[in-house]
Protein backbone atom coordinates (compact mmCIF):
# COMPACT_ATOMS: atom_id res chain seq x y z
CA UNK A 1 0.00 0.00 0.00
CA UNK A 2 1.26 3.47 -0.87
CA UNK A 3 -0.74 5.93 0.70
CA UNK A 4 1.42 8.30 3.12
CA UNK A 5 8.38 10.70 4.98
CA UNK A 6 11.96 9.96 4.94
CA UNK A 7 15.68 10.91 5.25
CA UNK A 8 18.39 7.98 3.87
CA UNK A 9 21.56 8.20 5.70
CA UNK A 10 23.85 6.21 7.37
CA UNK A 11 23.48 6.96 10.85
CA UNK A 12 23.16 4.14 13.65
CA UNK A 13 19.53 3.04 13.99
CA UNK A 14 17.63 4.01 16.87
CA UNK A 15 15.14 1.79 18.29
CA UNK A 16 11.45 1.95 17.75
CA UNK A 17 9.10 1.87 20.60
CA UNK A 18 7.72 -1.75 21.22
CA UNK A 19 4.75 0.12 22.67
CA UNK A 20 2.98 2.54 20.52
CA UNK A 21 3.24 5.95 22.24
CA UNK A 22 0.15 8.02 22.67
CA UNK A 23 1.87 10.75 21.26
CA UNK A 24 3.29 10.49 17.67
CA UNK A 25 7.39 10.33 17.41
CA UNK A 26 9.60 9.44 14.84
CA UNK A 27 12.05 6.92 15.04
CA UNK A 28 15.19 5.08 12.77
CA UNK A 29 15.27 2.03 11.72
CA UNK A 30 17.99 0.39 9.70
CA UNK A 31 17.40 -1.31 6.61
CA UNK A 32 18.96 -4.52 6.41
CA UNK A 33 17.60 -6.21 3.48
CA UNK A 34 16.12 -5.76 0.21
CA UNK A 35 14.72 -8.46 -2.05
CA UNK A 36 12.67 -8.09 -5.64
CA UNK A 37 9.32 -9.86 -5.30
CA UNK A 38 8.61 -9.50 -8.73
CA UNK A 39 9.99 -7.41 -11.92
CA UNK A 40 8.87 -3.96 -10.24
CA UNK A 41 8.20 -4.78 -6.83
CA UNK A 42 10.33 -5.09 -4.28
CA UNK A 43 10.51 -6.09 -0.50
CA UNK A 44 12.82 -4.10 2.56
CA UNK A 45 13.42 -5.95 5.57
CA UNK A 46 13.71 -3.47 8.58
CA UNK A 47 15.42 -4.06 12.30
CA UNK A 48 15.75 -1.56 15.01
CA UNK A 49 19.52 -0.44 16.18
CA UNK A 50 19.87 -3.07 18.69
CA UNK A 51 17.74 -6.38 18.63
CA UNK A 52 13.73 -5.69 20.10
CA UNK A 53 10.51 -7.49 19.28
CA UNK A 54 7.92 -4.37 17.28
CA UNK A 55 4.21 -4.67 18.18
CA UNK A 56 1.64 -4.00 15.82
CA UNK A 57 -1.82 -5.52 14.42
CA UNK A 58 -1.27 -7.69 11.16
CA UNK A 59 -2.59 -5.25 8.58
CA UNK A 60 -1.63 -2.20 9.63
CA UNK A 61 0.74 0.27 8.21
CA UNK A 62 3.81 2.51 8.44
CA UNK A 63 4.67 6.19 8.17
CA UNK A 64 8.34 6.74 6.60
CA UNK A 65 9.23 10.37 6.55
CA UNK A 66 11.72 11.25 3.28
CA UNK A 67 13.15 14.42 2.05
CA UNK A 68 13.64 14.42 -1.78
CA UNK A 69 15.32 17.05 -3.57
CA UNK A 70 14.67 19.33 -0.69
CA UNK A 71 11.09 18.70 -0.14
CA UNK A 72 9.98 16.41 2.44
CA UNK A 73 7.54 13.72 1.07
CA UNK A 74 5.56 11.42 3.55
CA UNK A 75 4.08 7.84 2.30
CA UNK A 76 2.66 5.29 4.31
CA UNK A 77 3.15 1.65 3.62
CA UNK A 78 1.24 -1.86 4.67
CA UNK A 79 3.29 -4.15 6.70
CA UNK A 80 3.66 -7.04 4.75
CA UNK A 81 5.54 -8.68 7.81
CA UNK A 82 3.56 -10.50 10.77
CA UNK A 83 4.10 -9.58 14.45
CA UNK A 84 4.18 -13.36 15.73
CA UNK A 85 7.56 -12.77 13.81
CA UNK A 86 8.23 -9.70 16.09
CA UNK A 87 12.16 -8.97 15.66
CA UNK A 88 12.05 -7.23 12.00
CA UNK A 89 9.55 -5.15 10.05
CA UNK A 90 8.80 -5.83 6.32
CA UNK A 91 7.28 -3.21 3.58
CA UNK A 92 6.71 -4.35 -0.48
CA UNK A 93 6.74 -1.54 -2.61
CA UNK A 94 5.40 -1.77 -6.22
CA UNK A 95 7.24 1.03 -8.72
CA UNK A 96 4.76 3.31 -10.14
CA UNK A 97 4.51 5.81 -12.63
CA UNK A 98 4.81 9.28 -11.12
CA UNK A 99 5.45 7.21 -7.64
CA UNK A 100 7.81 9.56 -6.02
CA UNK A 101 8.29 7.88 -2.56
CA UNK A 102 8.07 4.50 -3.68
CA UNK A 103 10.18 5.00 -6.83
CA UNK A 104 12.69 6.51 -4.75
CA UNK A 105 12.89 3.73 -2.12
CA UNK A 106 13.27 1.09 -5.08
CA UNK A 107 15.94 3.35 -6.74
CA UNK A 108 18.27 4.72 -3.60
CA UNK A 109 18.09 2.52 -0.63
CA UNK A 110 19.84 -0.10 0.56
CA UNK A 111 21.03 -2.46 3.59
CA UNK A 112 22.80 -0.33 6.26
CA UNK A 113 20.87 2.90 5.73
CA UNK A 114 18.39 3.83 7.97
CA UNK A 115 15.18 5.57 7.40
CA UNK A 116 12.70 8.32 9.33
CA UNK A 117 9.56 6.52 10.17
CA UNK A 118 6.47 7.17 12.48
CA UNK A 119 5.06 3.51 14.43
CA UNK A 120 2.78 1.47 12.90
CA UNK A 121 -1.01 2.16 12.96
CA UNK A 122 -4.10 2.01 11.22
CA UNK A 123 -7.69 0.44 11.81
CA UNK A 124 -8.12 -1.75 8.96
CA UNK A 125 -6.31 -4.73 10.97
CA UNK A 126 -6.94 -8.34 12.05
CA UNK A 127 -7.23 -7.60 15.61
CA UNK A 128 -9.84 -5.27 15.44
CA UNK A 129 -12.12 -6.77 13.15
CA UNK A 130 -14.04 -9.91 14.78
CA UNK A 131 -13.96 -12.81 12.23
CA UNK A 132 -14.36 -16.64 12.12
CA UNK A 133 -14.16 -17.40 8.64
CA UNK A 134 -12.15 -14.91 6.29
CA UNK A 135 -12.05 -14.53 2.69
CA UNK A 136 -9.22 -12.38 1.71
CA UNK A 137 -9.71 -10.65 -1.64
CA UNK A 138 -6.77 -8.53 -3.62
CA UNK A 139 -5.38 -7.11 -6.24
CA UNK A 140 -1.47 -5.80 -6.79
CA UNK A 141 -0.04 -4.60 -4.03
CA UNK A 142 -3.03 -4.71 -2.04
CA UNK A 143 -1.68 -7.99 -0.89
CA UNK A 144 0.23 -6.78 1.51
CA UNK A 145 -1.83 -6.67 4.29
CA UNK A 146 -3.54 -9.65 3.46
CA UNK A 147 -0.47 -11.59 3.36
CA UNK A 148 0.55 -10.03 6.65
CA UNK A 149 -3.06 -11.09 8.36
CA UNK A 150 -2.13 -14.80 6.54
CA UNK A 151 1.02 -15.49 7.79
CA UNK A 152 -0.41 -14.18 11.19
CA UNK A 153 -3.08 -16.37 11.46
CA UNK A 154 -1.31 -19.47 10.24
CA UNK A 155 1.65 -18.86 12.74
CA UNK A 156 -0.79 -18.40 15.51
CA UNK A 157 -3.84 -20.35 15.15
CA UNK A 158 -4.44 -23.90 13.99
CA UNK A 159 -6.60 -24.80 11.11
CA UNK A 160 -7.60 -20.88 10.67
CA UNK A 161 -10.36 -20.79 7.59
CA UNK A 162 -9.04 -18.66 5.37
CA UNK A 163 -9.83 -18.64 1.61
CA UNK A 164 -7.51 -16.02 0.13
CA UNK A 165 -8.18 -15.28 -3.44
CA UNK A 166 -5.74 -12.46 -5.48
CA UNK A 167 -6.01 -10.79 -8.90
CA UNK A 168 -3.07 -9.80 -11.09
CA UNK A 169 -2.71 -9.30 -14.37
CA UNK A 170 -0.10 -12.36 -15.39
CA UNK A 171 1.25 -15.27 -13.12
CA UNK A 172 4.78 -13.08 -12.96
CA UNK A 173 2.74 -10.40 -11.48
CA UNK A 174 1.95 -12.41 -8.34
CA UNK A 175 3.58 -11.15 -5.31
CA UNK A 176 4.75 -13.65 -2.24
CA UNK A 177 3.68 -16.58 -4.86
CA UNK A 178 6.22 -19.23 -3.75
CA UNK A 179 5.61 -18.34 -0.02
CA UNK A 180 1.46 -18.46 -0.69
CA UNK A 181 1.88 -21.75 -2.07
CA UNK A 182 3.90 -23.28 1.05
CA UNK A 183 1.53 -21.76 2.95
CA UNK A 184 -1.70 -23.86 1.29
CA UNK A 185 0.79 -26.64 1.07
CA UNK A 186 0.92 -26.50 4.73
CA UNK A 187 -1.75 -25.54 6.00
CA UNK A 188 -5.18 -27.75 4.75
CA UNK A 189 -8.06 -24.69 5.90
CA UNK A 190 -5.70 -22.12 4.09
CA UNK A 191 -7.35 -22.37 0.40
CA UNK A 192 -5.48 -19.95 -2.15
CA UNK A 193 -7.00 -19.14 -5.25
CA UNK A 194 -5.49 -16.94 -8.15
CA UNK A 195 -7.38 -14.38 -11.07
CA UNK A 196 -4.80 -13.79 -14.13
CA UNK A 197 -5.93 -11.68 -16.66
CA UNK A 198 -3.10 -13.02 -18.97
CA UNK A 199 -1.26 -16.20 -19.26
CA UNK A 200 2.35 -15.83 -20.69
CA UNK A 201 3.29 -19.70 -20.88
CA UNK A 202 2.73 -22.64 -21.95
CA UNK A 203 3.77 -24.35 -18.69
CA UNK A 204 1.61 -24.87 -15.36
CA UNK A 205 2.40 -21.87 -13.59
CA UNK A 206 0.58 -22.56 -9.88
CA UNK A 207 0.53 -25.83 -7.74
CA UNK A 208 -2.08 -27.88 -7.33
CA UNK A 209 -3.04 -26.18 -4.34
CA UNK A 210 -3.84 -22.90 -5.93
CA UNK A 211 -6.90 -23.00 -8.10
CA UNK A 212 -7.12 -20.87 -10.23
CA UNK A 213 -9.45 -18.88 -13.04
CA UNK A 214 -8.44 -16.19 -16.17
CA UNK A 215 -10.22 -13.31 -16.56
CA UNK A 216 -11.03 -10.29 -14.03
CA UNK A 217 -13.57 -11.25 -10.51
CA UNK A 218 -16.64 -12.04 -11.42
CA UNK A 219 -19.34 -12.93 -9.18
CA UNK A 220 -19.23 -16.53 -11.19
CA UNK A 221 -15.50 -16.50 -10.60
CA UNK A 222 -16.51 -15.67 -6.67
CA UNK A 223 -18.99 -18.28 -6.65
CA UNK A 224 -16.61 -21.07 -8.28
CA UNK A 225 -13.37 -20.42 -6.10
CA UNK A 226 -15.32 -19.83 -3.14
CA UNK A 227 -18.57 -21.36 -2.80
CA UNK A 228 -19.42 -19.87 0.79
CA UNK A 229 -18.10 -16.77 0.42
CA UNK A 230 -21.26 -15.23 2.21
CA UNK A 231 -20.50 -17.41 5.40
CA UNK A 232 -17.28 -14.84 5.44
CA UNK A 233 -16.09 -11.52 6.74
CA UNK A 234 -13.98 -9.84 4.21
CA UNK A 235 -11.14 -8.19 3.90
CA UNK A 236 -10.64 -6.25 0.30
CA UNK A 237 -7.44 -3.97 -0.57
CA UNK A 238 -6.36 -2.92 -3.78
CA UNK A 239 -6.16 -0.20 -6.60
CA UNK A 240 -9.56 1.73 -6.24
CA UNK A 241 -11.37 0.42 -9.28
CA UNK A 242 -10.81 -3.03 -8.26
CA UNK A 243 -12.01 -2.48 -4.79
CA UNK A 244 -15.53 -0.39 -6.55
CA UNK A 245 -15.63 -3.31 -8.63
CA UNK A 246 -15.55 -6.03 -5.92
CA UNK A 247 -18.32 -4.24 -3.88
CA UNK A 248 -20.64 -3.88 -6.93
CA UNK A 249 -19.88 -7.80 -7.27
CA UNK A 250 -21.17 -8.61 -3.37
CA UNK A 251 -23.74 -6.21 -3.84
CA UNK A 252 -25.06 -7.72 -6.66
CA UNK A 253 -24.54 -11.37 -4.77
CA UNK A 254 -26.86 -9.69 -1.89
CA UNK A 255 -23.49 -10.34 0.93
CA UNK A 256 -23.94 -8.73 3.89
CA UNK A 257 -22.32 -5.73 3.25
CA UNK A 258 -21.92 -5.11 7.06
CA UNK A 259 -19.19 -8.10 7.18
CA UNK A 260 -17.03 -6.11 4.16
CA UNK A 261 -13.79 -4.20 5.40
CA UNK A 262 -11.72 -2.11 3.67
CA UNK A 263 -8.49 -0.38 3.56
CA UNK A 264 -9.38 2.99 2.69
CA UNK A 265 -6.59 4.72 0.62
CA UNK A 266 -7.77 8.51 1.29
CA UNK A 267 -8.50 8.47 4.48
CA UNK A 268 -4.83 6.77 5.18
CA UNK A 269 -3.25 9.82 3.41
CA UNK A 270 -5.08 12.19 5.36
CA UNK A 271 -4.16 10.35 8.51
CA UNK A 272 -0.36 9.92 7.95
CA UNK A 273 -0.01 13.94 7.11
CA UNK A 274 -1.75 14.43 10.46
CA UNK A 275 0.50 11.91 12.20
CA UNK A 276 3.71 13.67 10.48
CA UNK A 277 2.55 17.11 11.73
CA UNK A 278 1.83 15.80 15.69
CA UNK A 279 5.28 14.15 15.47
CA UNK A 280 6.68 17.62 13.75
CA UNK A 281 5.28 19.55 16.98
CA UNK A 282 5.98 16.99 19.41
CA UNK A 283 10.05 17.26 18.49
CA UNK A 284 9.80 20.94 17.86
CA UNK A 285 8.71 21.04 21.39
CA UNK A 286 11.42 18.04 22.77
CA UNK A 287 14.34 20.11 20.96
CA UNK A 288 12.85 23.77 22.92
CA UNK A 289 12.57 21.44 26.10
CA UNK A 290 16.03 19.97 25.96
CA UNK A 291 17.54 23.79 25.36
CA UNK A 292 19.46 25.16 28.12
CA UNK A 293 21.26 28.41 28.59
CA UNK A 294 23.30 30.04 32.03
CA UNK A 295 21.68 32.40 33.92
CA UNK A 296 24.44 34.55 36.13
CA UNK A 297 23.43 36.52 38.73
CA UNK A 298 26.88 37.71 40.84
CA UNK A 299 28.48 34.40 41.72
CA UNK A 300 25.87 32.34 41.09
CA UNK A 301 24.81 30.11 38.22
CA UNK A 302 21.43 28.39 36.78
CA UNK A 303 21.12 26.33 33.97
CA UNK A 304 17.42 27.49 32.68
CA UNK A 305 15.75 26.10 29.64
CA UNK A 306 13.99 27.66 27.32
CA UNK A 307 10.42 27.14 28.76
CA UNK A 308 11.65 28.65 32.43
CA UNK A 309 11.64 32.18 33.07
CA UNK A 310 14.06 34.46 35.20
CA UNK A 311 11.65 34.45 38.20
CA UNK A 312 12.04 30.79 38.04
CA UNK A 313 16.28 31.01 38.52
CA UNK A 314 16.23 33.58 40.75
CA UNK A 315 13.98 31.96 43.25
CA UNK A 316 15.81 28.72 42.51
CA UNK A 317 19.04 30.28 44.16
CA UNK A 318 17.56 31.69 46.88
CA UNK A 319 18.15 35.30 45.74
CA UNK A 320 16.13 38.09 47.11
CA UNK A 321 13.20 39.35 45.12
CA UNK A 322 9.78 40.88 44.93
CA UNK A 323 7.02 39.01 42.53
CA UNK A 324 3.75 39.75 43.89
CA UNK A 325 1.54 39.40 40.32
CA UNK A 326 3.63 36.89 38.92
CA UNK A 327 2.05 38.20 35.48
CA UNK A 328 4.29 40.61 34.01
CA UNK A 329 1.82 43.28 35.53
CA UNK A 330 2.53 45.13 38.98
CA UNK A 331 6.24 45.15 37.56
CA UNK A 332 8.20 44.27 41.01
CA UNK A 333 10.62 41.92 39.53
CA UNK A 334 12.01 44.45 37.95
CA UNK A 335 15.90 43.70 36.67
CA UNK A 336 18.53 44.63 34.88
CA UNK A 337 20.12 42.50 31.69
CA UNK A 338 24.16 43.17 31.61
CA UNK A 339 24.71 40.76 28.79
CA UNK A 340 23.09 38.02 26.59
CA UNK A 341 19.27 37.30 24.61
CA UNK A 342 16.02 37.40 26.37
CA UNK A 343 12.93 37.41 25.49
CA UNK A 344 9.89 38.77 27.36
CA UNK A 345 5.86 38.20 26.66
CA UNK A 346 5.50 41.35 28.83
CA UNK A 347 6.94 45.00 28.98
CA UNK A 348 4.27 46.49 31.21
CA UNK A 349 5.45 49.51 33.54
CA UNK A 350 8.74 49.48 31.84
CA UNK A 351 9.11 52.73 30.14
CA UNK A 352 11.34 53.13 26.75
CA UNK A 353 14.22 54.50 28.90
CA UNK A 354 14.27 51.31 31.15
CA UNK A 355 14.01 49.40 27.95
CA UNK A 356 16.78 51.12 26.16
CA UNK A 357 18.94 50.46 29.57
CA UNK A 358 18.26 46.76 29.86
CA UNK A 359 15.38 46.16 32.08
CA UNK A 360 13.04 43.36 32.20
CA UNK A 361 10.45 41.69 34.10
CA UNK A 362 11.88 38.23 35.65
CA UNK A 363 8.36 36.92 35.99
CA UNK A 364 7.62 37.19 32.00
CA UNK A 365 10.86 36.93 30.20
CA UNK A 366 13.14 33.72 29.25
CA UNK A 367 16.77 32.81 28.10
CA UNK A 368 17.76 33.23 24.57
CA UNK A 369 21.35 32.40 25.44
CA UNK A 370 23.61 32.31 28.36
CA UNK A 371 22.31 35.53 30.20
CA UNK A 372 23.88 37.68 32.93
CA UNK A 373 21.27 39.43 35.14
CA UNK A 374 21.94 42.54 38.07
CA UNK A 375 18.99 42.28 40.63
CA UNK A 376 19.64 45.58 41.29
Amino acid sequence: MDTKTMNINNLPGVTLSSTPARQESFSQLECVERWNETADVVSFRFQAGEPMKFDYKPGQFMTFVLEINGEQACRSYTLSSTPSRPYSLMVTIKRVEGGLVSNYLIDHLQPGQTVRVLPPTGQFNLCDIPAQKYLFLSAGCGITPMYSMSRYLTDTQINADIAFVHSARTEADIIFKKTLEVMAARHASFKLRYLVEGVTTDTVWHTEEALHEIGRLSAQHLRSLVPDFSERTVFLCGPEPYMQAVKTILAELNFDMTQLYHESFATAVKEAQSRVKQAEMLSAEQVNSSLSFMLSIGDNKRALTAEQTLLDGIEAEGLPIIAACRSGVCGACKCKVLQGETESTSNMTLTPTDLEAGYVLACSTRLKSDVTLSLT
